[in-house]
């Protein structure tokens, strides 16, 4: 086969990977099995995306934390979800958002430093959330006791539809305090 034809092969050779995978694949290892540099194959997965796109295909390439997946694309997930009722998803209680929502924004952060911004014990939630792969240890504070740091995980990530933390929403301003007479007003 040619060079060529080994290269309108490729994304095929992708695909079946992906299809087959049915889970989040790392680039580099996919770049390793298929036997491509990196560049090689971000070149052949930006065609895959641009292709798909165009075509509205039923499925859209997502890339995040050093992985790609084949997704259903979200306009046709309302037929999806109505064949395969009832849908096991993945749920998250308001406790378990916000304590992943100040994780998110202030990683690596302990339990305390969480538990200081919701005003609440997370202990449940921590747990939870690290049992779900949503959340993993980054390491110790260096401080008494020494702490768990905590952080997100790619499957975070891919929960949310995320490339990166760059591309979390930006946190609102604080509303500046009203004054009257030196006390504040609430």
């Amino acid at each position: 086969m040619s060079e060529t034809e080994m290269e309108g092969c490729l994304e095929g050779r992708i695909e079946a990977i992906l299809y087959v995978a049915g889970e989040p694949v790392l680039l580099d290892e996919l770049a390793r099995a298929l036997d491509i540099s990196r560049p090689a194959l971000d070149a052949a997965l930006s065609r895959l995306r641009d292709e798909y796109d165009f075509g509205q295909r039923g499925f859209v390439l997502r890339v995040f934390g050093g992985h790609v997946q084949l997704a259903t694309r979200p306009l046709y997930a309302e037929d999806v979800v109505r064949l395969l009722q009832p849908v096991q998803k993945q749920s998250l209680s308001q406790a378990m958002l916000e304590t992943l929502a100040v994780i998110a924004y202030r990683q690596p952060v302990t339990k305390a430093e969480v538990e200081q911004v919701r005003g609440v014990k997370c202990d449940y939630s921590v747990q939870t959330l690290s049992a779900k792969g949503m959340i993993c240890e980054l390491g110790r504070k260096d401080a008494v006791g020494r702490p768990i740091l905590y952080g997100t995980t790619d499957k975070f990530l891919q929960h949310f539809g995320l490339t990166d933390l760059e591309e979390l929403p930006p946190l609102p301003e604080p509303a500046p305090a009203e004054e009257s007479g030196g006390e504040l007003i609430s």
